[in-house]
């Protein structure tokens, strides 16, 4: 799973407004996974069209960007390319738990165990790849630009953040700070009240920005060490060192001065070893393979228009969504995107 530095990253809340005019590099799974997870019927069945295809995604993808749009945010979506080979054991344990509990839904919902079910449900979302085509025809159909990335998606978005070519990431994992994106936008296609899983406990969801020099200050380290304290709490691409919590790892990388040295302390304090090499590791996040993007292009993609007979088409007669309810967000859609915006990157940043 993703790097949890929510007990040492510096959290601020801010207004959706604040990002009016600001470019976002997005993480797209992470939004497709997202409504995959919550847009869902009672008992845990996602919504589809008359064919039984899964539709949540797209319904997440074309409400909330064009509420982003109509808050003047110009949203880039990220697409992951092929992942690390260190993330295979990875990927291995998430169709694991997909299938377990895709398996654990069904019970649940014969047993009428309705919120269990929903539960379970989430949990057993995934992606294919038709999902992530048709993620994109419906982006080129609205007019919404978004890059390929050769690899991991968030290296991606970290990448033109840390090239001043869009303000922000977009994304729920702090896998965008190890990236060194130097700015984090949390919760930026969320928002409201969410119920937590088996508790009749309501949170809200706020959006938040998270300035990685912030972070790093407040915590008196560098890029290189907060990476080091992710290898020890568990990345995508390596397995954590039982024992080690936020508070700790911090305090061992300042009584070290290089990656040797902190595997030498976790040997002979802990009597273990990482089961990854931490260099292979420390070098995902510090050279990623990225796609070199240039500012000209960013420029151009800004300029994209949405097509509005194919948008409805694509969403009315192809995956049957209701006519008059996309007719009103296609027209603030339209309305938005023929707006003066013939503007440099720069007056996006």
């Amino acid at each position: 799973m993703s790097v949890d530095l929510s007990k040492l990253s510096i959290r601020n809340k801010i207004s959706i407004d604040e990002l009016n005019g600001r470019v976002i590099a997005i993480d797209a799974f992470n939004v497709m996974y997202q409504f995959l997870s919550i847009v869902r019927q009672s008992d845990g069945t996602p919504l589809h069209d008359s064919h039984g295809n899964v539709t949540s995604y797209l319904s997440g993808i074309f409400y909330r960007t064009i509420e982003m749009i109509e808050h003047g945010i110009k949203p880039i979506y990220i697409f992951d390319g092929i992942p690390p080979k260190l993330k295979a054991r990875t990927i291995s344990a998430r169709i694991a738990r997909r299938k377990k509990a895709y398996v654990d839904w069904q019970n649940a919902k014969a047993e009428g165990r309705l919120e269990n079910a929903k539960t379970y449900a989430e949990q057993s979302s995934y992606i294919n790849r038709e999902m992530v085509e048709n993620a994109k025809l419906l982006m080129d159909y609205m007019g919404i630009p978004y890059i390929n990335a050769p690899s991991e998606g968030e290296a991606e978005a970290s990448y033109l953040c840390e090239k001043d070519l869009v303000y922000a990431a977009g994304s729920q994992d702090y896998d965008t700070l190890l990236f060194g994106s130097k700015r984090v936008i949390r919760n930026l296609t969320l928002s409201g009240k969410r119920k937590l899983p088996r508790k009749n406990i309501y949170i809200n969801i706020s959006t938040e920005f998270v300035d990685l020099e912030e972070t790093l200050s407040s915590l008196n380290i560098n890029r290189r060490q907060l990476i080091w304290i992710g290898i020890m709490l568990g990345t995508d691409f390596n397995v954590g060192i039982k024992g080690i919590g936020p508070k700790t790892a911090l305090k061992i990388v300042k009584s070290v001065d290089s990656l040797k040295e902190l595997e030498s302390y976790i040997k002979d304090k802990y009597s273990m070893e990482f089961e990854s090499d931490p260099k292979e590791v420390e070098d995902i996040f510090m050279k990623p393979e990225v796609k070199e993007i240039k500012e000209e292009q960013i420029t151009d993609m800004l300029l994209l228009k949405p097509n509005i007979n194919e948008t409805i088409r694509f969403m009315c007669d192809v995956h049957d969504f209701g006519k008059d309810r996309i007719n009103k967000f296609i027209q603030k859609l339209a309305k938005t995107q023929a707006a003066p915006n013939q503007k440099g990157i720069n007056s996006w940043m």
